[in-house]
């Protein structure tokens, strides 16, 4: 299993944490060289999630058209081309293309990823690989956070040695994975069976929106929360991502723990450690704000993982659409609960829209799940 799940862990950290969200990471000092202002600086991050909806839409296409191995190797080459390009950066159409280059690799990644474990692994071990390799972000967020720490001024050096990270993540996959060919190649789905696919996913893609939807709040101004309620220094703040993200590798448990009470069960249990790891960031106290991020970091990547395992059971043969459509969900939810937090905070306080995220999260709880197959494609 390590033949598929450690290349695969290696290739989600660094289209996820390197190539999309690090960008975020050195941002002011990015901007400021560049002479960008705030704006500049808002459209070309919105352009990472642009890039990794469309290559989301792309993902299932391309996989059944060139096969699995080739979508994964491009997801490793944007996201080497596009780490270059914004080392390199020296005007603001420079860095868009960057952004929006390196931002593909992750729509492509997780689809073509789980399509592998499908193909290469045991069935009894899908589940285990799925998610360990998805906790590739948690590793991806543990090598940033102190890069950013130690080089925050030297973003262009931070972005070469991502690339260079990246280039040897690319080689390590290229010779890991064996070639695969095209899915029911030539196979061209009516808007009736598309119809049928998404109907099959509907609670999954539910669950995703709720997900993203509510986590959102956490992800885009959590940082934020900390410095401007409780005086956090930036060094205090970066140490609350860097434990976000080695919580994260807690995620990768999650298909020993559904194997064990099922997938409904663990769904709802750590849908409510999530939700509780929110509220907890209310209490002003540095134990309990970081024992949140903890909590937060280890829950997040823990339902990531168990919608991948939730899609693979609904799209046995082609888990990749199934994950395409339950991280676009995400990705959309993500995207609208951002827009929202933003306006309640500007609006009430940011005690108020994380108490309010959390409540509202609650709502996943009845989302009913099937714990069988249900893929009829055809």
């Amino acid at each position: 299993m390590l033949k598929v799940v450690l290349p695969g862990i290696a290739m989600i950290a660094v289209t996820y944490a390197m190539a999309r969200l690090s960008f975020g990471l050195f941002l002011p000092d990015l901007t400021a060289d560049l002479q960008l202002n705030e704006t500049d600086g808002g459209l070309i991050g919105s352009l990472g999630y642009v890039a990794y909806t469309l290559a989301l839409f792309l993902s299932a296409f391309l996989i059944t058209e060139v096969g699995s191995k080739r979508v994964n190797v491009i997801a490793g080459t944007t996201a080497v081309v596009g780490l270059v390009a914004i080392a390199t950066a020296h005007s603001f159409l420079h860095l868009s293309f960057g952004v929006f280059i390196a931002g593909l690799g992750s729509g492509l990644a997780s689809p073509a990823l789980s399509q592998q474990a499908k193909l290469l692994l045991p069935k009894k071990q899908v589940d285990q690989g799925n998610t360990w390799i998805n906790s590739g972000t948690s590793f991806g967020l543990i090598l940033t956070g102190p890069v950013v720490l130690l080089f925050t001024e030297q973003w262009r050096l931070s972005f070469w040695l991502f690339a260079c990270i990246a280039t040897a993540v690319l080689i390590w996959n290229v010779l890991s994975f064996p070639a695969t060919g095209p899915t029911n190649r030539g196979k061209m789905y009516t808007k009736r069976q598309w119809f049928r696919m998404i109907s099959q996913a509907r609670y999954l893609l539910i669950a995703s929106f709720g997900l993203g939807m509510s986590s959102s709040v956490y992800w885009t101004f959590g940082r934020s929360f900390l410095t401007a309620e409780y005086g956090a220094t930036a060094t205090e703040s970066l140490v609350f991502w860097v434990i976000i993200g080695m919580a994260g590798i807690v995620g990768g448990l999650a298909g020993g723990l559904i194997q064990t009470i099922g997938l409904s069960w663990s769904y709802r249990l750590i849908l409510v450690v999530l939700l509780s790891s929110m509220m907890m960031l209310n209490l002003p106290h540095s134990l309990v704000v970081f024992s949140s991020a903890a909590l937060f970091g280890g829950a997040y990547i823990f339902l990531t993982g168990l919608f991948i395992v939730w899609a693979t059971r609904i799209y046995e043969t082609m888990p990749s659409i199934g994950v395409s459509l339950s991280f676009l969900a995400l990705g959309v939810g993500q995207s609208l609960g951002s827009l929202v937090a933003g306006k309640m905070i500007e609006s009430m306080s940011y005690s108020v829209t994380f108490t309010l995220f959390s409540l509202i999260g609650l709502i996943g709880l009845i989302v009913p799940i099937s714990e069988r197959n249900r893929e009829h494609l055809g």
